[in-house]
């Protein structure tokens, strides 16, 4: 249950576009938790969002997850690709920055609305998507008040986005961010750092608060190996696959050879990619690689059932290559509170590989090497059962990362924007921030820079 708002609560309006019922990004679960915890804290929210029409995938389950006390107001918003198109095919000006421009406008409109009317204090966006970002700027500059920007991935990284008109808006667009914006707040200290070294003038602006899980999710939720027979090991991978950047092309070769050396030892085992996205890339793959009876490619479930599955699963697996050596996918810490076995192929250098380091009883692969990935599995169907110290040592360090844990972080941070803006000093300096968290043992990563 969740705790009623603090009297005399201050007023947060969140701009986000990804909010339920919409489906198939986990940035919904970042602002949805963050809104939930907020009131707990001393801060109010109201979510400006967009109509559900504008959602390419939509599922209802998450919206009874909305508390009463949150208002929510949705702007008008189509998308390019699906209303404003022709055999899926749009004038380049539609997209600018997002295919979603079209509520800019409404939620403009509506935003300044809530603003004089709940008495708003601070403004929050988060990217993706990069309009988004154009409404908090907006917003900002038309009422003056202090702008929290929220990355839960950089926006302009390497080739992307590789859509030239797309590429010059946003690099029109990503300064005035770091520059209007009183804290821009990032999902790992890699991506901060590279903000850090891209606007130094900035700098000290640029906080971290991770990635977590929800343990509203796991409270009364059972195992479920729905479709998997007692004494089968079930191998599952929830979430996105980009054939390009988790590429499980290795994993099946690595997978292929150990069944052709009966490593397998006699057992049944499933594969099982849960909502990969691209489903036919996934399973034409395993195709190729003569995997079709053990690679099952599943479609999309309901959040806590998904939480149900990872929690019955044997083995838990991560895919994530060096294009997202900044980033760190929300799933893992899922997959770390529920206690079972994880495998992460990755890049070794990259942030993810550094973050499973953490916990014990993670493996780690090269997603590149087939052979490394090879050893890996060998050496868990050998030993499949994480033992009893390891599960110990992971529940209680998974603690630090849940979603309330992380709004605390936030409110801090609401309250150093708002302090700033008062001309007051902030009621937390960056390094106090993360300090303070640790000494109250509330576990909120925000993480000061390091020079």
């Amino acid at each position: 249950m969740l705790a009623e708002p603090q009297e005399h609560s201050r007023k947060v309006l969140m701009v986000a576009f990804h909010f339920p019922p919409q489906a198939g990004s986990s940035g919904i679960l970042r602002t949805l938790n963050f809104a939930k915890n907020l009131p707990a804290n001393g801060w109010q929210p109201t979510v400006l969002t967009v109509h559900p029409r504008a959602y390419e995938e939509r599922r209802d389950d998450l919206l009874k997850d909305i508390p009463t006390n949150i208002k929510v107001v949705r702007a008008f918003a189509l998308d390019a690709a699906q209303h404003l198109s022709i055999r899926r095919k749009y004038p380049g000006f539609l997209a600018l920055p997002d295919r979603w421009s079209s509520w800019c406008l409404g939620a403009m409109q509506a935003g300044l609305a809530e603003i004089w009317k709940e008495r708003v204090q601070v403004i929050w966006s988060t990217y993706p998507i990069a309009s988004a970002h154009l409404i908090g700027l907006c917003l900002q500059k038309t009422s003056g008040l202090p702008w929290v920007a929220d990355f839960r991935d950089p926006m302009i990284n390497g080739t992307y986005p590789a859509d030239p008109l797309q590429r010059r808006m946003w690099s029109w667009l990503e300064p005035l961010v770091f520059q209007h914006a009183t804290r821009c707040v990032f999902t790992t200290e890699r991506a901060a750092d590279l903000y850090r070294a891209r606007y130094p003038q900035a700098a000290d602006k640029c906080l971290v608060i991770e990635n977590g899980y929800d343990e509203d999710a796991f409270l009364d939720n059972l195992p479920s190996r729905q479709g998997v027979p007692p004494g089968d090991i079930l191998i599952l991978h929830s979430g996105i696959i980009y054939p390009k950047d988790r590429n499980p092309e290795q994993f099946f070769v690595a997978l292929a050879r150990l069944v052709q050396l009966a490593a397998l030892r006699g057992r049944t085992v499933k594969v099982r990619f849960r909502a990969p996205v691209h489903d036919h890339e996934v399973a034409a793959l395993a195709q190729q690689h003569g995997l079709a009876g053990i690679v099952e490619v599943a479609p999309p479930i309901p959040y806590r059932q998904a939480i149900a599955e990872m929690m019955a699963a044997d083995l838990l697996l991560v895919f994530q290559g060096s294009q997202f050596n900044t980033q760190i996918p929300a799933k893992i810490y899922e997959y770390l509170r529920t206690g079972r076995p994880v495998v992460g192929l990755v890049d070794k250098t990259g942030d993810t590989a550094r973050q499973l380091r953490k916990f014990e009883g993670v493996a780690l692969a090269d997603i590149a090497e087939a052979a490394d990935i090879e050893a890996v599995l060998s050496a868990w169907f050998t030993h499949p059962h994480a033992d009893g110290a390891s599960r110990a040592f992971n529940r209680a360090a998974i603690q630090s990362y849940s979603r309330k844990a992380q709004a605390v972080a936030l409110a801090r941070i609401l309250g150093q924007a708002a302090g700033i803006a008062a001309g007051r000093p902030a009621d937390v300096s960056r390094a106090d921030a993360c300090t303070s968290a640790s000494t109250e043992n509330t576990g909120s990563h925000v993480v000061p820079r390091h020079d």
